[in-house]
């Protein structure tokens, strides 16, 4: 992989949701012995990128991500939907950074080996929109190029890049990764599978 210093690449780790079908704050399940949340600061290859935001509702979340040595921003308006927490981060990197992985908090057993094969296929493809996939189905992580900034910062509602790539589908380039990595738990049912 290239120097990070020529590709700067930021993450930001979206840990801000209430939750609401999972019946309580889902980070702080204890999965193989680990939180949730701590299973998901894991996955984050920090060797490999410029700057890591947390953005995060949650005190035990904030200080946990300072104790990884990542930055924090809070969102103290959750409600307002997975594009605000979007925002939220990508404001807080965009000057830091050329582009910007989005990893979501509940991908348990998502690995910080795909994580780091994911940045890689970027800074091999820098002008593409990069996402994890398997057999050819688009999941998270995604990581964007600056000049996708603004559009993430102007999405509203329950939304999340989805839209972005939607409307740039062309420049999507798909990293496959094992289908239980891009797993996520929404609902106890989820974790019982």
């Amino acid at each position: 992989m290239q120097n990070t210093v020529q590709q700067p690449v930021g993450c930001v780790l979206m840990a801000a949701g209430n939750a609401r079908r999972f019946g309580q704050n889902k980070l702080d399940t204890v999965i193989d012995g680990k939180t949730m949340i701590r299973r998901a600061l894991d996955a984050v290859p920090a060797d490999l990128l410029a700057a890591v935001c947390v953005v995060t509702q949650y005190d035990r979340v904030e200080k946990l991500a300072r104790e990884y040595g990542f930055m924090c921003v809070r969102n103290p308006h959750p409600e307002m939907g997975q594009s605000h927490t979007v925002r939220l981060g990508t404001e807080a990197l965009q000057d830091k950074c050329r582009a910007i992985l989005y990893m979501v908090a509940d991908q348990p057993y998502l690995r910080r080996e795909s994580v780091a094969a994911l940045l890689e296929t970027w800074q091999v493809h820098p002008d593409r929109i990069v996402s994890a996939a398997h057999g050819g189905k688009r999941g998270n992580p995604c990581l964007f190029p600056g000049e996708y900034f603004p559009e993430l910062c102007s999405l509203t509602g329950d939304v999340g890049g989805s839209a972005v790539i939607r409307r740039h589908a062309d420049r999507l380039l798909l990293r496959e990764m094992e289908e239980r990595e891009l797993r996520d738990v929404d609902t106890p049912a989820d974790m019982e599978e």
